[in-house]
């Protein structure tokens, strides 16, 4: 793994198998089961420039399970750059005060100028419409812990991508690194002009995987293991995109009758969050909260275990959790969301 995370490119199989084995170290930690304090003195930067609750708060989190501590910055207007400071000049001071530096940057390509001023590990939170790689690292991660679950394997895998496949950078990232394994079959549903980017879709199928698109979800998926779906990132279209768009349709919508009429009992359902629940906005169903195929709240609670080993990795500590493990004191629910099971 190289000294920054900006991107799934940097990424061979190998060190994408060693954070799934690190990973898998830091659950007892992630569950509250157990403490470390490797990371005691070391302090985040979390500078996130863009609108978040679960990614901002994921990286906090996953650091303080390590025993460091975070310092926040949350909106653009409430920083320097606001007053024309540049990426360069924030970088290399918040390098002066930080052992590891979280960024999300509106802008794609930010992060990476960013990290380029300091010797400090960076990891993108998120660039615009470009990546998300520690988002794909968890969604991985989910896929294969529900694989494992059901004894199912990702070689031949059949992944349904559907939604916003244009602007959404989760996805971007997430089939860079699926396209690492053994050949899947991965179906891509999207609207009209949100479809993914030509070059992507190139990369996968260079690699051997076979890559199908369709124009909605009126299809049989019997055969289908994971749906990841993703809401409209509206916030990124262009003033003439917004006039046109009318939102989705019932075609795209992932909910119940979906499941239960076009997919099978093992299916499994991701999503990145948030989802817009709003009526009309035809994003992932409510209707399927407590249906054991939903995984996106088990998919959230692994974006911790996955943190901390980016992190562990990255200040090289990761051989270290073992030698430092205790139990914690205070309670701990055995399920922590009423509808979990």
């Amino acid at each position: 793994m190289s000294q920054h995370l900006l991107t799934v490119d940097s990424l061979q199989r190998e060190s994408v198998d060693h954070l799934l084995r690190v990973a898998a170290r830091m659950e007892p930690i992630a569950s509250r089961r157990q403490i470390t304090r490797v990371l005691e003195g070391a302090v985040l930067g979390n500078l996130f420039f863009e609108a978040s609750t679960r990614t901002r708060v994921s990286f906090h989190a996953a650091f303080c399970r390590l025993g460091g501590s975070v310092c926040d910055t949350t909106g653009f207007t409430f920083s320097s750059m606001a007053k024309g400071e540049s990426l360069y000049d924030t970088s290399r001071v918040m390098s002066g005060y930080c052992d590891a530096i979280v960024m999300r940057h509106p802008d794609q390509g930010s992060v990476a100028e960013f990290a380029a001023a300091t010797n400090v590990p960076v990891i993108n939170g998120g660039d615009g419409p470009g990546e998300h790689p520690s988002q794909a690292l968890l969604d991985l991660y989910t896929i294969d812990k529900e694989f494992q679950r059901l004894g199912k394997s990702l070689s031949g895998a059949h992944i349904l991508l559907t939604g916003d496949l244009k602007y959404g950078r989760t996805v971007h990232s997430l089939i860079k690194l699926l396209s690492l394994y053994d050949p899947l079959r991965i179906t891509l549903v999207s609207p009209p002009g949100l479809e993914m980017p030509t070059a992507l879709i190139d990369l996968v199928t260079s690699r051997g995987h076979r890559v199908e698109q369709r124009d909605s979800l009126a299809s049989d998926f019997s055969d289908l293991d994971v749906v990841y779906t993703t809401r409209i990132q509206k916030e990124r279209f262009t003033d003439e995109m917004n006039e046109s768009f009318q939102g989705l349709s019932d075609d795209f919508m992932v909910n119940r009758d979906f499941l239960d009429q076009r997919c099978s009992q093992s299916t499994i359902v991701m999503h990145p969050l948030p989802r817009d629940s709003r009526p009309g906005a035809n994003d992932l169903n409510v209707n399927l909260n407590g249906d054991p195929r939903l995984a996106i709240f088990r998919q959230t609670d692994n974006g911790i275990p996955m943190r901390m080993a980016i992190f562990a990795t990255l200040l090289k500590v990761d051989e270290l959790i073992e030698k430092d493990l205790r139990p914690v004191r205070w309670f701990v629910p055995s399920q922590v969301g009423t509808l979990d099971r």
